[in-house]
């Protein structure tokens, strides 16, 4: 009886310790299969049909021991609009009784990546049949993302979770750099994050499942007409072959002012993005903490107002006068105007925040964020249990802090009619995204946790 007794809780005592966190992970290619324009160069003049490298959609699912659970969804994609990420969430969390804040949404912000419905609309010369082939690809990926999910939650397994922080090197700040004195002895000047937050995902036996990792930096060292993930594909795939059988998953940080430079040649991504995954390579091979407890998360949108609007008489000379964008945007505001309808004066801005048990809050904020916002917020709620993760939920325009504002120039001023809005944003922004981080990182990080 003793030994029967001794067996039966060395049971109990194995399986509480394989309860802790179960995980699931799949992966579902994205790449299009019909020619369709691709998304962030106004330059672009014709549709893209040939593969340099597959895009895909990735899902980590992470359950702790109360069940809850936290999907990660990664993509290689320019960004993920309010119109696809809102009804991919929702459909998610019908599905497998979720709350929004359970679900982050997030792209890479890969240049060579494909357009999407209702996004970026007055920079491109497309046509109506181009729009159509955007549409049907549209819908494709919206079935794709909730199935992606689905997929990862049959995985579901005992895990262990754990968690480290790397540096790259290769990211510059690009407003304060230019490309073209980039050379021997060159230092660059600005303000960047160098840190690669990493997590790690194995199996009760150790073998890796998963690894989720990011980096600040613009995916724009490639600007031709093939599909391809960039530096960030790249980091992917190197990480996948060193590691058969385990999923690489990659999110872009706070780095809408940082660009990989030098840059236009696929040999420089494949560098950038052997780069990254040395970096990540490093952390998977120190003393990573191990990640326990519960998950927690939270999800709020706030309204961001714009600042000073143009007038009917602004919005006519701009169509009449403007750049190409300039006449379609005004075109477009003054037909809500002709409609009866005010121009937009402010946007729902999503802001989340993710509790990894006793491990790093991932903070993730729409739109193109600059690196400001990831300084200030790993500064004030702590660099080595702060990650950042831009691009999330909503693209929807560049986020600039109070110091771009007042700099001026494209992450500023000017993106905002490439992005389809009539004004710059309010200097309030900055200081409402940050309270609004604060709220929830103060909701969902365990007590005295810094």
């Amino acid at each position: 009886m003793h030994t029967r007794f001794i067996a039966l809780l060395v049971l109990l005592i194995h399986g509480a310790a394989l309860a802790g966190f179960r995980a699931g992970v799949a992966t579902v290619t994205i790449t299009p299969t019909e020619p369709t324009w691709a998304a962030g160069y106004a330059d672009r003049n014709r549709p893209i049909s040939e593969t340099l490298q597959d895009l895909y959609a990735k899902a980590l699912v992470l359950e702790d021991a109360d069940g809850r659970r936290i999907v990660i969804v990664t993509t290689d994609l320019l960004g993920l609009p309010k119109n696809i990420a809102d009804p991919v969430a929702a459909e998610i969390a019908r599905r497998h009784n979720l709350t929004r804040d359970q679900i982050v949404l997030s792209s890479s912000h890969t240049h060579c990546g494909p357009v999407l419905r209702e996004a970026l609309v007055d920079i491109y010369p497309m046509t109506p049949e181009h729009w159509a082939v955007v549409e049907r690809y549209s819908r494709t990926l919206h079935d794709k993302l909730v199935a992606v999910v689905d997929d990862a939650m049959k995985t579901l397994a005992p895990a262990k979770i754990a968690h480290g922080l790397g540096r790259a090197t290769f990211a510059v700040n690009r407003r304060e750099n230019k490309e073209h004195l980039i050379g021997p002895g060159f230092v660059p000047k600005g303000p960047v994050d160098h840190d690669v937050p990493v997590l790690c995902v194995r199996s009760a036996d150790g073998t890796l499942r998963a690894v989720l990792c990011g980096y600040a930096c613009h995916c724009t060292t490639l600007n031709f007409y093939q599909w391809c993930g960039d530096y960030a594909g790249y980091t992917q795939e190197y990480l996948e072959a060193a590691h058969p059988g385990a999923t690489a998953l990659f999110f872009a940080g706070c780095g809408a002012d940082a660009n990989p430079l030098p840059r236009r040649k696929v040999e420089l991504a494949q560098k950038y993005g052997r780069q990254l995954a040395d970096a990540v390579e490093a952390v998977l091979g120190s003393e990573m903490k191990a990640i326990d407890g519960p998950l927690r998360s939270a999800f709020e949108t706030i309204t961001l107002p714009l600042d000073k609007l143009p007038d009917r008489a602004a919005l006519e000379q701009m169509r009449d006068k403007g750049n190409r964008y300039q006449a379609s945007l005004a075109r477009r505001m003054l037909a809500r105007l002709d409609a009866g309808q005010d121009i937009p004066r402010d946007y729902p801005y999503p802001v989340q925040a993710v509790q990894l048990g006793d491990g790093p809050t991932l903070v993730t904020l729409g739109g193109e964020v600059v690196v400001d916002y990831a300084l200030r917020l790993k500064r004030e709620l702590g660099p080595q249990r702060t990650w950042m993760m831009a691009y999330a939920n909503d693209v929807m325009a560049y986020i600039p802090s109070v110091r771009v504002l007042e700099e001026g120039g494209y992450e500023g001023e000017t993106s905002m009619v490439v992005y389809g809005l009539p004004g710059k944003w309010s200097p309030k922004i900055e200081e409402m995204i940050i309270a609004s981080v604060h709220r929830l990182v103060n909701t969902v990080r365990p007590s005295g946790a810094r």
